[in-house]
């Protein structure tokens, strides 16, 4: 009869051979399996994945991106998937990756170029993640927008009010509370399920009474994810 330890050492075993979200998360990334707003993500993201030219010799993650980028162009074309409803006088803020644009009292559009990630999938892999675990702040994939060269992806999602200032305790309290480790500043580590959450501080997580909104993600997947 095997002892305490041999049994819990048995069950951790078949737990991190199957975990039930970590398949679901990874059937979604894959297109087997749908979450909010996703069957468009998902159409692209299999696209990219069918159309990339054979025979070319890629060497980095810049390249991998341009070739990318020419990809998408070449499917809003196919799909008539250029977004012409950007008011360029409904201008609210910009950061670092993206602008944001007023649509109406309720939604907002993005532009987001991608700049946090290495490559288009990459991005298109952090909208999906989004939409799984934060769906009241699901990110729609609308279109694709270029201003002087640059690609950006235009995403609608609801325009979330505040009535007081995040606490980033609370933040951390709800992260660990869902396997979420805070490794430094307001960045995250899910070590079960192999991903990353990132640039977690209180304009990109709101408060309105009570609650936190997930405003702006920033997700990545590590080689673990697929293990």
């Amino acid at each position: 009869m095997r002892s305490e330890e041999e049994l819990e050492s048995s069950w951790k075993l078949v737990y991190l051979w199957y975990n039930p979200m970590k398949n679901e998360l990874q059937n979604i990334i894959s297109g087997k399996s749908q979450v909010r707003y996703g069957d468009v993500i998902q159409k692209i993201s299999r696209y990219l994945e069918r159309s990339k030219r054979a025979g070319i010799e890629i060497e980095s993650s810049k390249q991998i991106k341009s070739e990318e980028a020419t990809l998408i162009r070449e499917y809003c074309d196919l799909n008539n998937f250029w977004d012409t409803k950007i008011d360029i006088k409904a201008f609210i803020s910009s950061g670092a990756e993206q602008k944001v644009y007023l649509h109406d009292e309720y939604q907002v559009f993005k532009l987001n170029d991608g700049i946090y990630y290495e490559t288009w999938t990459d991005y298109l892999n952090n909208l999906l993640l989004n939409n799984f675990f934060f769906p009241d702040t699901a990110y729609q994939l609308v279109g694709f927008y270029e201003i002087d060269n640059i690609l950006y992806a235009v995403v609608e999602q609801e325009f979330i009010k505040s009535d007081e200032a995040t606490e980033l305790e609370n933040v951390k309290n709800f992260m660990d509370n869902n396997g979420f480790i805070n490794k430094k500043n307001n960045d995250y580590f899910n070590p079960e399920l192999g991903i990353i959450l990132e640039d977690l501080h209180d304009e990109n997580v709101l408060t309105f009474e009570k609650n936190l909104y997930f405003i702006d993600t920033v997700f990545y997947l590590t080689p673990e994810f697929y293990e």
